[in-house]
Formats: C-alpha cells, sequence, structure tokens
C-alpha cells in the first residue's frame, strides 16, 4: 500500500493564517489562552487566575475613568551625560527602549480622575530600561507631585522599577533625594500620596 507523505494542495484548499500575537502561553498553568481574552479579565489568565504583568498603559486604562487623563511632562526624555558604556552604549539602550515602548521614558505622568476624584497620576513602565529611576523619571515624579500640590489634588504612583538607573551613576541616586523632598511638601500640605507596588517591584 502506497503512503502518500507529500501532497499537492487541491484547487480552492486555503491554509487559516491566524493573525500574530492573539495567543498567548500562561506561565503557571501552560495554557494557550486567547490574548484578547486575557486582556478583558484584566490580563488575568481565564484558566488558572495567575496574574500577568500589565503594561503602563493597559494599567492606566483599567483605573481612571474612561477619557480623563491627560498626560504632561511627555517630551522630557534622558541623555547620556557620563557617555557610560557596559556592554553596550546607554545611547542605543535608550534607542531600543524608545524603539520597544513608542515612548520617551520609563514612566507616564499625567491628570486624571478615578470614580469622579480628580488625581495627579504617576506609572511606571517596566518594558522601558526595567523601570529604572534616571534623572528624567525623577524629573517627571518630582513635576508630578508640584502638580498635584498646585492643584490641590491626591498623588497616585503605581511602582515597577528595578531602581535606580545605574547608566546615570550618582546622578540617578540623586533622584531619591529630589523626589522625596517633593513628596514631603505634599505631606506638609496634608495631600495623600498613594504608592502602589506592582509586579515587578524590586528597588534595587
Amino acid at each position: 500500500m502506497a503512503i502518500r507523505l507529500f501532497r499537492r494542495k487541491e484547487e480552492g484548499e486555503r491554509r487559516i493564517k491566524t493573525p500574530e500575537g492573539m495567543w498567548i502561553k500562561c506561565d503557571a498553568c501552560l495554557e494557550t489562552i486567547y490574548k484578547p481574552e486575557v486582556e478583558r479579565n484584566l490580563n488575568v489568565c481565564t484558566k488558572c487566575n495567575h496574574h500577568f504583568r500589565i503594561p503602563a498603559l493597559v494599567r492606566i486604562r483599567s483605573v481612571v475613568d474612561e477619557g480623563t487623563f491627560q498626560e504632561f511632562a511627555a517630551d522630557l526624555e534622558s541623555v547620556d551625560m557620563l557617555v557610560f558604556t557596559d556592554t553596550k552604549k546607554y545611547t542605543d539602550r535608550l534607542k531600543e527602549a524608545k524603539k520597544k515602548t513608542s515612548r520617551k521614558e520609563a514612566v507616564i505622568t499625567g491628570s486624571a480622575r478615578i470614580d469622579g476624584i480628580d488625581i495627579v497620576l504617576g506609572v511606571l513602565d517596566f518594558e522601558f530600561l526595567g523601570g529604572s529611576m534616571g534623572c528624567v523619571v525623577g524629573e517627571k515624579v518630582a513635576i508630578a507631585a508640584e502638580q498635584a500640590l498646585e492643584l490641590r489634588r491626591p498623588l497616585v504612583v503605581f511602582s515597577a522599577s528595578g531602581g535606580a538607573r545605574m547608566q546615570e551613576g550618582t546622578l540617578s541616586l540623586m533622584q531619591m533625594a529630589k523626589t522625596s523632598a517633593a513628596l514631603a511638601r505634599l505631606s506638609d500640605a496634608r495631600l495623600p500620596f498613594i504608592s502602589v507596588m506592582t509586579d515587578p517591584t524590586t528597588g534595587g
């Protein structure tokens, strides 16, 4: 009996192409899941309830009242002040991060409403160099605190960060003092600062 290992496509026969990125594999139960279903379920696996990491823009959409988010300080971006190179140039790392995320930095800041309450919001983006805090991230968080103080609104920050950005050396460490001083002024004005730690937050 002859076995046909290969055959030509019959006329009218079509291969169904699945759009790329429509299916994802769960890290916990290893099931392959339809991505839009996971997104509708707030990035929680529909099979085992495993929580996937939530991208910054998805987090904003899921938390704030629809149509209320207004970004500010979006034009600020890092420069390589130390001409730093490790396994590759810092400038190259920045270019790659910008291409990957379509953003200029590792934090998104803006004003919004949550359940009708006016707030100022900051959301760290781990996809941009591990959400690390360099001069621009520190500056944007400080600006957000100043906006909250001026507008008399609570400041809410979602952290997803590996800590200080080593490519900016001691300049990145100085941002902790800057942001702490800005947050202290909020405290003095008796305005709430709500820090939400998300996966991953390591603070190295």
